[in-house]
C-alpha cells in the first residue's frame, strides 16, 4: 500500500510541477521538457505546415522535385531512368497533395499509389516519379522537425556507408584488358576497396547477331580476359563486381558465372532481364558467384517472389525509382527475413546518393551502395548540389547529420544543364 501511495504522490508531484513549469522555469522539476519545447522551432508545428506547390526540373536522365510549404521550408527529391516526359505527371501528383501536411509521408505515398491502381501505379514512370516525390517529403519532414532522415526512419546502425565505384568503362568503346587493369588501379588509388565493371558489349565483333542473347565463345573469353586483368592489377583484397545489364540469356549467364568463378567476384549483376525470377533461381543455384539483381524491380511487392524462392543472393533496388526511401527500407526489411543482403543500385546525383545512404544506415542487412565515377569527372555534379563536407573517403560516405537529406539542389547551376523544351521549376 505504501508503494502505491508513494507512486500516487510522485505522479501528483509531477503533474503539479509540470503545470507550474511555465511560471517557475528555474524550479528544476520539468525544466528539461520546458527547455526542449522552447528550443523547438514554431515553424515546424505539424498542424500548421501545409504543402503549397510542387515543381520540377529535368537534366541528364534525372528528375528533380522540389516541394514547397506555407512556412518557407522545402524538400528535394530525385527520380531516375523511368522519368522522361513526366513533367505533367509531377504536376498531377503535386495537385493531389497540395494543402496537406508533408509530415504524413507514408500516408501521402499510399494515397498516390492507390490512386494509380488503373494508371500504372505498379511500376515504371508512375513509381519512379512517386519515388522523387516521396524522397522530397522525407527531406521536407526532416527539415521541419530538425532531424536527419535516418532518425525519422528509426535510427541508424552505422555512421558510414560503404560504396563501390562504378568505373563507367563502357563496353561500347571496345576497351581491352589493359583498360580494365588501368581503371581498377585508378579506382584503388582513389581509395575505393570495391570496383565495378560492365561486361555487356553490344558492338562486340564476335556477337552472333544484334538480337541473339547467347554469347559466343570469343565473347566469353573477352569477358574473362577483361576481369582477369583487373583482378591481377589490384590483387585479392579488392572486391570486384561485374554487371551484364540484363542483356543475355540464361545459358550465357550460367556460362559467364562458371568461367569467372576463379576470379573471386563480389557479385555478378543482372545477367538476364528482371522479369523471370525462376530463371534467376536456376542461375543462382548453378554457381558459387553471388548473383545480384533488383534495379528494374518496383515496390516491395516486386521483390516478394524473388526472395521467397531464393532467386538471388543479393537484392539491389534503386531507391530513386523503386518507390522511394520508405519503400527501400521495406524492401530491405523484407530481404532481411530471408537473410539476404541489401545493396542499392544508384545512378543519381549526390542528392540521391546521400538520400540512399540514409536508408542504408537504418537497416541491419546493408551490404554496399553504388557510387559513380562521374562524380569525380563531370563538374556538373558538383555544381548542381550544395553540400558542406567531403563526399566520399576510403570507399565510405559519412552520413549527414543535417536536417533532412543534408544535401540541397542548386537551381541556378542546374539551369544550364536543364533538358531543353521542358519547363524548369515552373
Amino acid at each position: 500500500m505504501q508503494s502505491i501511495n508513494s507512486r500516487r504522490s510522485f505522479i501528483s508531484t509531477a503533474a503539479i510541477a509540470a503545470a507550474m513549469a511555465p511560471l517557475a522555469p528555474l524550479a528544476g522539476f520539468g525544466q528539461g521538457y520546458q527547455e526542449a519545447v522552447e528550443k523547438t522551432s514554431l515553424r515546424s508545428t505539424p498542424s500548421d505546415l501545409k504543402i503549397t506547390e510542387v515543381k520540377c526540373g529535368f537534366l541528364k536522365g534525372s528528375l528533380f522535385v522540389k516541394i514547397y510549404t506555407n512556412q518557407n521550408i522545402f524538400g528535394c527529391g530525385e527520380g531516375v531512368d523511368a522519368v522522361p516526359g513526366t513533367y505533367h505527371l509531377v504536376k498531377n501528383f503535386g495537385n493531389r497533395i497540395k494543402g496537406k501536411s508533408p509530415l504524413n509521408v507514408h500516408r501521402l505515398f499510399e494515397d498516390i499509389r492507390r490512386q494509380g491502381q488503373f494508371q500504372g501505379g505498379q511500376s515504371g514512370m508512375y513509381i519512379a516519379v512517386l519515388s522523387a516525390i516521396e524522397t522530397a517529403l522525407w527531406d521536407l519532414a526532416g527539415k521541419a522537425l530538425n532531424l536527419p532522415i535516418y532518425q525519422l526512419l528509426g535510427g541508424k546502425f552505422r555512421d558510414k556507408v560503404r560504396v563501390y565505384c562504378d568505373t563507367a568503362l563502357y563496353q561500347r568503346r571496345l576497351p581491352i584488358p589493359k583498360d580494365f587493369a588501368d581503371a581498377a588501379l585508378k579506382s584503388k588509388s582513389m581509395g575505393f576497396n570495391a570496383i565495378k565493371f560492365d561486361l555487356d558489349q553490344a558492338n562486340d565483333p564476335n556477337k552472333y547477331d544484334a538480337y541473339n542473347w547467347t554469347a559466343s565463345p570469343a565473347e566469353l573469353q573477352r569477358m574473362f580476359d577483361q576481369i582477369s586483368a583487373a583482378r591481377e592489377a589490384v590483387g585479392p583484397n579488392i572486391d570486384i563486381l561485374v554487371d551484364m545489364h540484363g542483356r543475355y540469356d540464361a545459358v550465357t549467364a550460367q556460362a559467364v558465372a562458371k568461367k569467372l568463378e576463379p576470379l573471386n567476384l563480389f557479385w555478378l549483376e543482372e545477367p538476364i532481364p528482371a522479369e523471370n525470377v525462376e530463371a534467376y533461381k536456376l542461375i543462382t543455384e548453378s554457381t558459387t558467384v553471388p548473383i545480384a539483381a533488383g534495379e528494374n524491380i518496383y515496390l516491395a511487392h516486386g521483390f516478394r517472389r524473388l526472395l521467397e524462392i531464393g532467386g538471388v543472393d543479393i537484392v539491389m533496388p534503386d531507391l530513386q525509382k523503386c518507390g522511394g526511401l520508405g519503400e527501400g527500407q521495406r524492401i530491405a526489411n523484407l530481404a532481411n527475413l530471408y537473410y539476404t543482403p541489401f545493396a542499392p543500385h544508384m545512378v543519381a546525383s549526390f542528392l540521391g546518393a546521400m538520400a540512399a545512404a540514409h536508408v542504408c544506415a537504418t537497416v541491419p542487412n546493408f551490404l554496399i551502395l553504388e557510387w559513380q565515377s562521374y562524380f569525380h569527372t563531370d563538374p556538373m555534379f558538383k555544381e548542381i548540389v550544395t553540400y558542406e563536407g567531403e563526399w566520399v573517403k576510403d570507399s565510405f560516405i559519412t552520413l549527414s547529420e543535417k536536417p533532412g537529406i543534408g544535401v540541397d539542389i542548386n537551381e541556378e547551376a542546374m539551369k544550364k544543364y536543364a533538358t531543353p523544351g521542358v519547363p524548369f521549376f515552373e
